[in-house]
């Protein structure tokens, strides 16, 4: 899996905004963490494990790998993104 491939499944989440790409590619909203990119924010996990899919053709579940800082965290900063700590909404 590349770069180019998590860029292409965030182009995805755009295509089909939040709840589409959830139910497509079977993965839910983040709570703690979150992929940023060009001033956007997307769910790390649902976006690698359908980065992982597109480049594959497997798909992974949710629960086939780690979120947080062990799992999606940790593979999306070794790809070269950046991924912070969810904004709270009410600060």
């Amino acid at each position: 899996m590349t770069p180019a491939d998590v860029l292409h499944a965030m182009q995805e989440y755009d295509r089909l905004g939040a709840q589409r790409f959830f139910d497509e590619h079977g993965f839910a909203p983040t709570t703690t963490y979150d992929l940023v990119w060009d001033e956007r924010r997307y769910p790390p996990k649902a976006i690698l494990g359908t980065a992982y899919e597109l480049a594959t053709g497997h798909r992974l579940a949710s629960g086939d790998f780690e979120g947080g800082k062990t799992g999606a965290v940790r593979v999306l900063g070794k790809l070269g993104f950046v991924v912070a700590h969810r904004e709270d909404p009410l600060a």
